[in-house]
């Protein structure tokens, strides 16, 4: 999201831009997502949620992310809904094939399989390589010692490149390197296509017991569950078990139920055991994205020159969650305006 954007708001504003992307096919994360860009409907509400984060990174997203979805839709991108199912939040939802075929179409010049190394010298760069949840070296620096356990819920390109040459370059690491929003998913041998993330998501701790190897519980705190699977990526094998009792397999999470949720990890091939008056799943913490990043300011600089957003920017979402699609369509845009005035 947060490249393709910055590109095409870029040559809107007739720069000559290239796109250099790691892998063979343009979109990244964005592409493998759920498609919904969202806003919480308060700022209050976003700060309350994300505590830890920036106030006027924060601010910039909240009044901007309305007249960036009309943009994305002028792009062509297409609409699939325009309910989040909270009431508490306001965005659209797109078809994410159409949606990255859009904003492909408006960037021009991507070049796949096509990494940039270093800096090219006076030329303004936008870093948006997605932040490091690919990186299991880094996870494994700053979020959790069971890194090699995680299962991989993103683009693998998204290894920590951005990081690595902002830091380079003289910018510095934001807070929130230790965080990472995800979801807990079946746990092998089940097995989870990149097709099947969303479908295969496991979001229903609310209504679970859950619990460790050792037998230790955990009770969720968030509706977004985001703290279950950072815990759950701290455990031993980065594993956790939801104990769900027979009255509550109807509890519905958007437009799913817990027994839907539950017997669709069955059918992937998690262990699933069903006793009388209960069903427990053993899953697993996905990592999809990293909350931690290259400190920005409100013009997404890291360094002269250097800007960055998406998953590469941080301080936007620390202590909480908020949609990474929305801050990476925000800040994607503002860095290409800023690098254009910086030139």
């Amino acid at each position: 999201m947060a490249g393709l954007a910055a590109a095409a708001e870029a040559r809107e504003l007739g720069a000559d831009v290239v796109v250099h992307e790691k892998l063979d096919r343009a979109g990244g994360s964005m592409r493998l997502s759920s498609g919904y860009v969202w806003r919480h409907r308060e700022l209050a509400d976003f700060r309350a949620e994300c505590p830890r984060g920036e106030e006027a990174l924060q601010r910039l997203v909240f009044e901007r992310l309305d007249e960036d979805i009309d943009w994305l839709e002028r792009l062509g991108a297409p609409v699939l809904g325009r309910d989040t199912g909270n009431e508490l939040t306001t965005g659209v939802r797109f078809d994410t094939a159409g949606l990255t075929a859009a904003l492909e179409r408006a960037a021009g010049d991507v070049r796949l399989a096509d990494p940039l190394r270093a800096p090219l010298g006076d030329t303004p760069l936008v870093l948006a390589t997605g932040g490091f949840a690919a990186g299991r070296d880094l996870l494994a620096d700053h979020v959790t010692d069971e890194a090699g356990e995680l299962m991989l819920r993103a683009s693998p390109g998204n290894e920590g490149d951005g990081l690595r040459l902002g830091l380079e370059a003289g910018g510095r690491a934001s807070a929130g390197l230790d965080e990472i929003y995800g979801r807990n998913m079946p746990a092998p041998p089940a097995r989870v296509p990149e097709t099947d993330w969303v479908a295969l998501s496991q979001l229903y701790g609310r209504f679970a017991e859950i619990t460790n190897a050792d037998g230790e519980r955990y009770e969720a705190q968030t509706w977004s569950e985001i703290d279950v699977v950072q815990w759950t990526a701290h455990q031993q094998r980065a594993r956790a078990w939801f104990r769900v009792e027979d009255g509550r397999l109807g509890e519905r999470v958007r437009d799913r139920t817990v027994g839907e949720m539950v017997a669709a990890a069955e059918a992937a091939g998690a262990p699933v055991r069903r006793e009388s008056g209960a069903v427990t799943v053993e899953t697993v913490a996905g990592v999809t994205s990293t909350l931690g990043g290259l400190a920005i300011d409100t013009r997404a600089r890291v360094a002269p020159g250097i800007h960055a957003a998406g998953g590469d920017a941080g301080g936007i979402a620390t202590g909480g969650y908020s949609s990474g699609l929305a801050a990476a369509l925000v800040l994607g845009r503002v860095a290409a305006r800023a690098a254009l005035e910086a030139a």
